[in-house]
């Protein structure tokens, strides 16, 4: 894990609160991520804090992915929502609320959507988060 991953982890208090950025627990096996936030990975975006979010490596993350292949709109939504809580240095709740309705108006829009191979796209992981 990088060292930045483990200062965000600290600094936001997420294994505390226990969940993530977009208000995601972590599961057995599972580890926290570091989501690059407004440069990306794939364009050489730095492991800095005001880049990045934290996220769960089994769900969240993977998840986010799929929703800027699906509805990039969105995506660009939620990741609104996690630079504000970077820049509040804080995970609030109001943000997490609006990530949650986002999320649910992307489940129902894309419930019955499949892969190439025939699967079934939104993941049951992909819907589990805390209550808020």
């Amino acid at each position: 894990m990088k060292e930045i991953t483990k200062l965000m982890i600290n600094e936001f208090k997420i294994k505390q609160l226990g969940y993530d950025f977009m208000g995601y627990c972590l599961q057995k096996n599972d580890i926290y991520n570091f989501h690059h936030l407004i440069i990306p990975n794939r364009n050489n975006g730095p492991y800095e804090r005001w880049n990045g979010a934290i996220l769960c490596g089994k769900s969240s993350h993977p998840y986010l992915h799929l929703i800027e292949a699906k509805d990039y709109d969105m995506f660009c939504y939620i990741t609104s929502e996690m630079i504000d809580m970077n820049i509040k240095g804080y995970l609030d709740i109001e943000n997490l609320r609006q990530i949650h309705q986002v999320l649910q108006s992307f489940e129902r829009e894309h419930c019955s959507d499949r892969g190439k191979k025939g699967k079934i796209l939104i993941k049951e992981e992909f819907t589990k988060r805390v209550r808020l």
